[in-house]
């Protein structure tokens, strides 16, 4: 039984993308079995055999005591026998889903595959794509027959970057097989590190499905809030404090207006609405989620825009700070960040001086990925401040440091209102604006 002989350390597991999902998985299983941990990055492999996250979610803590090999070399990965795939799956410049780092995972993995192995996969699909798109591509590049020859399963991520209560072992994994004796194997094998223990899934693609549905949902109910938020600001109505209001219900839901951006609830749901449409089906509030979310960073350049103008000053002049710009508080994951989206509306109204800072983002990596240039902290004399990610940094500045940083007669847009109690309409020569 292929449980039995991890535990007792006769056969290994590898996992193939240690991005802050497959970096977390194979550290825990690698206190208790044999890891090989495999990217495809050398440099990264390198900083994670000197106990250094490149994602920057985990403590050098966290590596002591763990047997495993970290390689780029795709050949070590041979010597495992329960192979874990957790790459990621973004979508292209059409919103279609990238399928290719999956793809390119399972070509490697199938190279190696012998009789008897297990393969998991971690990553984020639509219903039916690990038994449509994945399974023959093993069966290609190995010569052997799923199920007979080779067993899969999939066992969707639930970690939240950042979220240092909802950890891996403290979220119960959903895990599914291609038959029995696959499912109680995966099973009993993410029970030696899940702590709050799995829920065995009827099939893969109710496990595919599952995890679509998880973002999605939390997608559209941002996206109805904010479609509030457009429209409460038309009657000059506070969203806040209708939210708060509203909040004393006890079966409101709490979601709140914002940037959504990132590479799960900005990208999960066009996995779904991608196999719909392959259905014949038109996901309509889905689709229509995604749109009001996708406006947001141009809807609130434009909202500064117009509140510069009513201040008095010609927006050709005008010098804007935004603080933030990965796509979620305390992480540094740049990726689809809806910040880029605010500055490049701010650039299309002819704005040249746009200062932006994050504690956690890499100038690097941003210069790379958008093509902006950080600074390394604020200047002064600005006539706006976005506060577009609430940063722990961020969370506690008083109103002096705004002052500090602006003209006597400025705006403050604070997109997550998290001072929202430090302000009234106007203060000292700021005016505040929240979504």
């Amino acid at each position: 039984m292929m449980y039995e002989q991890l535990i007792n350390k006769q056969k290994k597991i590898s996992l193939i993308g240690l991005g802050y999902v497959g970096l977390p998985i194979a550290l825990e299983f690698a206190k208790k079995i044999p890891v090989i941990g495999f990217d495809i990055k050398p440099e990264r492999v390198e900083q994670m055999k000197r106990g250094i996250d490149p994602s920057r979610e985990l403590e050098a803590g966290e590596f002591k005591g763990c047997d495993i090999l970290f390689t780029s070399n795709p050949e070590d990965l041979r010597e495992a026998a329960f192979h874990i795939i957790a790459v990621p799956t973004p979508i292209d410049d059409h919103k279609l889903p990238d399928l290719t780092p999956l793809i390119k995972a399972s070509e490697t993995v199938g190279k190696i595959l012998k009789r008897g192995d297990y393969v998991i996969y971690e990553s984020t699909v639509y219903p039916g794509c690990t038994e449509e798109e994945c399974i023959p591509v093993l069966e290609k590049h190995s010569g052997l027959k799923f199920i007979k020859d080779f067993k899969a399963g999939y066992s969707p991520e639930r970690i939240n970057p950042g979220d240092k209560e909802h950890t891996l072992t403290r979220i119960v994994k959903v895990v599914s097989g291609c038959d029995n004796e696959s499912l109680e194997n995966i099973a009993k094998t993410y029970e030696t590190i899940i702590d709050a223990g799995v829920h065995r899934a009827g099939s893969i693609k109710v496990a595919e499905a599952a995890k679509i549905i998880e973002n999605t949902q939390r997608d559209i109910n941002i996206a109805f809030m904010n479609e509030l938020s457009v429209i409460f600001n038309k009657m000059e109505i506070n969203t806040g404090e209708v939210l708060e209001a509203a909040g004393t219900k006890w079966n409101f839901l709490r979601f709140y207006p914002g940037l959504v951006g990132g590479h799960c609830i900005g990208v999960d749901p066009y996995y779904l609405t991608y196999k719909a449409k392959e259905y014949g089906y038109h996901a309509q509030i889905i689709n229509a989620g995604r749109f009001i979310n996708d406006s947001m960073g141009a809807y609130l350049a434009k909202q500064t825009v117009k509140r510069i103008i009513l201040l008095d000053k010609d927006i050709r002049d005008a010098r804007i700070l935004i603080m933030g710009v990965t796509f979620k508080e305390n992480v540094s994951d740049i990726r689809n960040s809806k910040v880029a989206d605010v500055y490049n509306e701010l650039r299309s109204f002819g704005i040249d001086n746009i200062d932006v800072v994050d504690p956690l983002a890499s100038a690097e990596e941003v210069r790379e990925e958008y093509g902006i240039e950080m600074k390394k902290a604020p200047g002064s004399n600005y006539d706006a401040v976005i506060v577009a990610v609430n940063h722990k940094e961020f969370l506690d500045l008083p109103v002096d440091y705004f002052r500090a940083v602006t003209n006597t007669n400025a705006l403050l847009v604070d997109v997550k209102s998290i001072y929202k109690k430090l302000f009234t309409i106007e203060q000292d020569g700021l005016r505040y604006w929240s979504l």
